[in-house]
């Protein structure tokens, strides 16, 4: 993980760095909000900053959101300072950290940010086969596109990637195709010189400079315009790029790994998706399987979620009850390990006794989770009861509904709902544009994900 200190820290700055290198971080410092905007600006990126509190914090998150910048902000100031604290939080910050600095206090917040604290669990044989294929191919330079359904650890698997590779002291860097505006994914990925465009104040390194000697992740490739697919096309191609705005190509250095949870063979067929980009993507497909064909992986991973948000959250240890167990294993799943970590983190705070019993495995809504019921019977009646729902309304409002129920149900996940409802993530923004116009109330996305 990145951290990057901004300010003095009231004097703290050594002890709060020695602290986060000792939990892995790597650590740079500057000293006012405008030298964290240009480092940022500069390609020297950051996974989190770590603000003096006294600083203008807010004007610090509006100048990164202004060039589209969005790197997490904590704030540490000297002592308990309710006040002090308190405005840092409406400024923006996740969270406030007391100086001096506490190495377990510190630790958990890098662990709440950064993406690294997801490990590779592997116990199931299918999963393992997909390991034993991504050591094979490590250590080469070729592209790897890693597929499978929304939430079954694509991200996981291309860090584990990146990590065995020759490139693992250098960046990696992720970018999420469906979550940036396609007007703004070309700088994004390329970055821009000054003046290229409103809103260009300085000239602004990319992602493919940034992940520069290292690896770069284009996650849900499937996402990107056919116009900038031709111009990645070129970068793997050449390994060259051009700035937004620039005349000059810039040289670089880098391994191209992408996800995708839709079929993209399908995609080529449709005129949607660049058969050449395709074919220089797909040098090797690591395809992970649904974590309901993962039965091993299934009980290994309640486990340590269970363990984990048992600390995360100062609860007594728990082991995971036979029934319990058995009902992990009766579900299916559908949003895979992300949907499973949820169950757990749920189940932990539900959970009474000295187990977590089955009674603490719940659905968002409190629905038990994985039940064996009469499917049969439950299905006829559900179908029964949605005809006569259906009768007397317009097509149209019938789309709406479905939308805006998948929504709920992913928790406010654009990329998941998308999936469930067999439709670009593009669609699916527009539909939701075209509600909140009309004053419908929209789930709002989960902390990170474009709206």
């Amino acid at each position: 993980m990145r951290l990057l200190i901004v300010g003095a820290l009231g004097g703290q700055i050594s002890a709060a760095t020695r602290i986060a290198m000792d939990h892995g971080a790597k650590v740079a410092h500057v000293d006012t909000i405008d030298q964290a905007t240009g480092a940022l600006r500069a390609g020297r990126g950051a996974d989190l900053l770590m603000v003096d509190a006294r600083l203008d914090i807010a004007a610090l998150i509006t100048a990164n959101e202004s060039e589209h910048i969005v790197v997490p902000v904590v704030a540490a100031g000297v002592g308990i300072d309710p006040a002090l604290a308190a405005k840092a939080i409406r400024a923006g910050a996740r969270e406030y950290i007391s100086l001096p600095p506490d190495p377990e206090l510190i630790a958990a917040v890098l662990a709440a940010i950064s993406d690294d604290e997801r490990p590779l669990i592997a116990e199931d044989g299918a999963m393992k086969q997909v390991i034993a294929l991504a050591d094979q191919v490590a250590t080469s330079d070729a592209s790897i596109l890693i597929t499978g359904e929304s939430g079954v650890g694509k991200e996981v698997i291309a860090r584990y990637v990146h990590k065995k590779s020759k490139r693992a002291d250098k960046p990696f860097i992720a970018v999420n195709c469906a979550a940036i505006p396609e007007n703004l994914l070309e700088s994004e990925l390329f970055g821009h010189e000054k003046g290229a465009f409103t809103g260009a104040v300085a000239r602004r390194i990319g992602k493919f400079e940034e992940a520069d000697g290292g690896t770069l992740l284009l996650d849900e490739i499937s996402e990107m315009d056919l116009r900038l697919q031709s111009k990645l096309l070129r970068a793997l191609q050449e390994r060259v790029i051009d700035r937004v705005g620039g005349g000059k190509p810039v040289s670089v250095n880098i391994r191209v790994l992408a996800t995708s949870n839709r079929d993209l063979a399908a995609l080529v067929r449709a005129g949607d998706f660049r058969e050449d980009l395709l074919y220089r993507l797909n040098v090797v497909n690591l395809r992970i399987p649904p974590l309901r064909e993962r039965k091993d992986d299934l009980a290994a991973l309640a486990r340590f979620f269970i363990e984990k948000y048992a600390r995360a959250n100062g609860r007594p240890a728990r082991k995971l009850a036979q029934d319990a167990l058995a009902q992990v294993l009766a579900h299916g799943w559908p949003g895979n390990v992300r949907e499973l970590e949820n169950a757990m983190h749920r189940a932990v705070l539900l959970a009474n006794g000295e187990e977590v019993a089955a009674e603490a495995i719940r659905a968002p809504d409190g629905a038990p989770v994985g039940s064996r019921r009469d499917d049969l019977g439950a299905a006829i009646e559900a179908g029964q009861a949605a005809a006569r729902a259906l009768v007397g309304r317009t097509v149209a409002d019938v789309e709406q509904d479905l939308i805006l129920e998948t929504l709920t149900h992913c928790l406010g996940n654009r990329t998941h709902a998308a999936h469930i409802l067999g439709i670009s993530i593009r669609t699916l923004r527009n539909k939701l544009k075209l509600y909140s116009d009309e004053g419908v109330k929209i789930p709002p996305p989960p902390t990170g994900q474009a709206a």
